[in-house]
């Protein structure tokens, strides 16, 4: 594992924003209690239309960065964080919707310094009604996949959703297949051993990818409970619904396809696409 670019110790915060209304708001002035640390902060904008990151570029130390049109989740991420000075070694990447919990930037600091070879950090997430977000997970698998996505919605508890999820799993600091990408802490020079966000995933799955990535490039995906935020969720998606749920199902079947790749799976990827889109338009009619 060698080191592509050598870096400062600088930390820069990049949220990939698509007209988030106030949650924006409540980002940045949360944000200032997560550490003591000077922040630099870019807002890579994929083209809203709501003024809010215009207004939030208005903030000192707030930087947007505009995108050709909505390019997605980690292709605009890529974008912001090829913004940054050679002097910052770790880079945030968030969604706009998150409210940053006291220390909780400083928590994931202090894990990476607890685990060199941790490439990406992941918070406990907390959901509005303060329930943990299950963010730290095993990667898929066709048998775990299969099961929780034919019985989580009407079996929550069984076994292929709570292996998946970890859901039995105690809150200690440890490793997993993949961090949730809502919030997460990168060594950069990890980020650039596996060259950043994979663009092909518009939004779903590109966490995943990466933590997969990652993990096989000989990093570690690190979960730090210790540090704690909450994400509101659902402000740019719920305009969108209808597409978000093709984007998820589609980025699932390039996921699964990546990893069942070559002429003699092609079978297996062509039930795959069938029983994805299959599942797809059933969660749409509902």
């Amino acid at each position: 594992m060698r080191d592509s670019q050598s870096y400062g110790d600088g930390i820069a915060v990049v949220t990939v924003t698509y007209s988030p209304g106030r949650t924006l708001d409540r980002f940045l002035e949360t944000l200032p209690k997560a550490t003591d640390r000077q922040l630099r902060v870019v807002l890579a904008d994929n083209g809203s239309t709501d003024g809010a990151p215009e207004r939030a570029a208005e903030r000192p130390g707030v930087e947007l960065v505009r995108m050709s049109g909505n390019l997605g989740y980690g292709s605009a991420a890529n974008r912001g964080i090829a913004e940054l000075d050679e002097d910052i070694g770790w880079v945030v990447v968030s969604n706009p919707d998150v409210e940053w919990g006291a220390g909780s930037l400083d928590e994931l600091l202090a894990a990476a310094e607890r685990w060199p070879r941790g490439g990406a950090f992941g918070p406990l997430i907390r959901e509005p009604d303060g329930g943990v977000y299950p963010s730290a997970r095993l990667l898929p698998s066709l048998g775990r996949g299969a099961g929780h996505a034919l019985l989580g919605g009407v079996w929550p508890g069984n076994p292929f959703s709570r292996a998946y999820l970890r859901s039995t799993e105690s809150s200690a600091e440890r490793t997993a297949g993949w961090l949730s990408g809502s919030c997460l802490l990168l060594r950069r020079t990890a980020l650039d051993s596996v060259t950043g966000f994979d663009p092909r995933y518009f939004m779903y799955f590109e966490d995943v990818d990466l933590g997969d990535r990652l993990a096989r490039a000989g990093w570690l995906n690190v979960y730090a409970p210790d540090s704690e935020v909450v994400h509101i969720g659902g402000h740019a998606t719920a305009r969108s619904s209808g597409r978000m749920l093709t984007e998820h199902h589609r980025s699932a079947y390039r996921y699964l396809a990546d990893r069942y790749s070559g002429p003699a799976l092609a079978p297996l990827r062509l039930a795959l696409r069938g029983a994805l889109g299959a599942r797809a338009r059933i969660a749409r009619r509902r």
